[in-house]
């Protein structure tokens, strides 16, 4: 998994140098698509297919792939962040879980333009490069620094996320909107962040990023208290303390 988002990533790099001859096409409000990440999900499919013959896949453009061995699934973000990636921005990334009867059981968040290989295994911890990450053990949010998401134009939400602004920002240090929730959850797991939440994601959006807060130490919780956080797409991480603050809060907006 490492190798092949080492890949992706070293071709999406170079294209990111070379970001004004892109060829970009509009696939909706504010969501682009590019060759690049056309051509770096090529790659992911062809090599992660050679390697594994049979498995599945889930991918953001291709979409769900099925293969003879129904038991595993890779989920595939190539790029995510594309707005930042097509306004010159180094903060974007390949994200890429591997599922197996259900459960999510390894995943690497790679950013090529920090070569930064954010990975974890079940029951083998998480790691970036040779160096083991831990969730940062802050337990009060004046302290703490939280990232989410936020809807830009045409998605729906603008309401409900200004009254969960209105909710954490009189009580945090700070809250920071990145633009890509695969490396928002990877921080997460490097401590840079205390906490992270957003609503309506994707699978392919979370997935490797989930099993890499899990294995730093952290937690994950579905906001509203569902039980399946990858099918609602609305995740809160951090550590015990934080996430449970972080959901106290969110709930307190939506109600």
């Amino acid at each position: 998994m490492t190798d092949v988002a080492g890949r992706a990533g070293r071709k999406l790099n170079r294209d990111f140098r070379d970001i004004e001859h892109l060829q970009v096409s509009r696939k909706g409000p504010a969501d682009f698509v590019s060759a690049a990440d056309r051509k770096a999900e090529e790659i992911i499919y062809d090599r992660l297919s050679e390697a594994r013959p049979g498995y599945s896949f889930l991918m953001e453009e291709r979409g769900e792939v099925v293969g003879t061995d129904k038991s595993h699934r890779w989920i595939v973000d190539p790029l995510d962040g594309t707005t930042n990636f097509l306004h010159g921005m180094p903060h974007f990334a390949v994200s890429i879980a591997l599922e197996r009867e259900g459960e999510i059981v390894a995943g690497v968040v790679y950013n090529p333009a920090t070569d930064e290989m954010f990975q974890a295994e079940k029951g083998r911890g998480a790691w970036l490069a040779d160096r083991r990450l831990r969730v940062a053990e802050r337990k009060h949010m004046d302290e703490a620094v939280f990232a989410t998401g936020m809807p830009f134009i045409g998605k729906t939400g603008h309401a409900s996320c200004l009254k969960e602004l209105h909710q954490i920002m009189p009580h945090s240090a700070g809250i920071r909107r990145m633009g890509s929730a695969a490396l928002d959850l990877a921080w997460v797991a490097a401590g840079r962040y205390d906490g992270f939440w957003e609503r309506k994601l994707q699978k392919w959006d979370i997935a490797a990023g989930m099993i890499i807060v899990k294995e730093a130490g952290g937690y994950v919780a579905e906001i509203d208290g569902g039980d399946d956080i990858l099918e609602t797409g609305s995740i809160v991480a951090g550590n015990e303390v934080m996430r449970d603050l972080l959901v106290e809060k969110l709930r307190a907006a939506a109600g």
